[in-house]
């Protein structure tokens, strides 16, 4: 790998120059804050009823007795229960977080429009253990998403909402795509290495769900794995 070496005089004047750019960067995200703080609410009047392995779960229930809740939208389906390599990606950030999400009044919960024992056999190969709901039979992801995230799309989704004193619950802020890498703190580890992403492709090229790391062959956006020289026709489509 090939790279400019200087003296140490040298990298210290390039080093301070650049953070001049990282602290305004740093400043300009604290004033982006304030202002998705500042968002206008919707004020979410559909009684949502979600199901987990103990029954019916209502959309005030799922709150855990906090103000808060972040949801993500995990990307699974009935008619394709591969897992997601970015929603899982994400996911895998909140082991350890929890108990301080906790702390600060938050609930973090996942919800997917699939089968209860889909969800149970995800959280058990993944080792996750934050509430996960489904959806199924509802009309909640398709209502939260609307005029949102286009028809059609099913990007990496994130969602916050808030339940005040009378028990009212507003949504008060979404992100979808490339925002929702805010929240998945393994790019900022990679982008300040020297090999940085190394992405052609996507995602894919440098991440797959956790347990299927050093299979070799290679993973869909949905997750499915192709062994090497597969040649199938979903791969084709899938990787290209």
């Amino acid at each position: 790998m090939r790279h400019p070496v200087v003296s140490r005089e040298d990298w210290l004047n390039a080093r301070a120059a650049l953070l001049v750019k990282e602290k305004a960067l740093m400043k300009a995200q604290d004033a982006l804050g304030a202002e998705q703080r500042a968002l206008p609410w919707i004020a979410i009047t559909t009684p949502y009823v979600f199901q987990d392995p103990d029954g019916p779960v209502t959309f005030a229930e799922l709150f855990g007795g906090k103000s808060q809740l972040f949801v993500h939208h995990f990307m699974i389906s009935s008619a394709e229960t591969t897992q997601c390599v970015g929603c899982s990606l994400e996911v895998d950030h909140t082991v350890g977080l929890l108990e301080h999400l906790a702390a600060n009044d938050i609930t973090y919960a996942c919800i997917a429009p699939v089968e209860v024992a889909v969800i149970e056999a995800l959280k058990a190969k993944m080792d996750w253990r934050m509430p996960f709901v489904s959806s199924l039979g509802t009309s909640f992801s398709r209502d939260i998403r609307e005029g949102f995230v286009p028809p059609g799309a099913w990007p990496a989704y994130d969602s916050v909402f808030y339940r005040d004193e009378d028990g009212r619950i507003f949504l008060t802020w979404s992100t979808s795509g490339r925002g929702a890498e805010a929240f998945a703190g393994i790019y900022r580890y990679i982008d300040v290495t020297p090999k940085g992403r190394q992405e052609s492709r996507g995602l894919t090229d440098w991440a797959r769900p956790r347990p299927d790391y050093g299979q070799g062959g290679e993973v869909a956006n949905n997750g499915r794995y192709h062994p090497p020289a597969c040649g199938c026709a979903a791969h084709d489509a899938q990787l290209a």
